[in-house]
């Protein structure tokens, strides 16, 4: 089964103002969890705003993501699907 894209909004206060070893702990204890839950779910990155993370995960369905959020700790308040994707070169004819 091939591992479909997801973006997870995580609400984290502050998180915009973490240290690097505070982000660097935050990382670890997400990769604990996912070497936990096995190969159908992986993170790719993650994208840190005020109050609030974007992150990029590959996995097999949204349950596991559920399933990282709870284990981990880290809010998963919206899970969205990732269906297509373009960029300036989608214009290209």
């Amino acid at each position: 089964m091939a591992l479909r894209k997801f973006i997870i909004e995580r609400d984290i206060p502050k998180v915009g103002t973490f240290e690097r070893e505070q982000l660097r702990a935050a990382a670890a204890k997400s990769n604990e969890v996912l070497h936990q839950l096995g190969p159908d779910i992986q993170w790719v990155e993650s994208y840190v705003a005020d109050n609030k993370t974007f992150c990029v995960y590959l996995a097999k369905d949204e349950a596991i993501i559920r399933k990282h959020a709870e284990v981990s700790g880290f809010p998963a308040t919206k899970i969205t699907e990732v269906k297509k994707m373009i960029d300036p070169t989608t214009a290209a004819a």
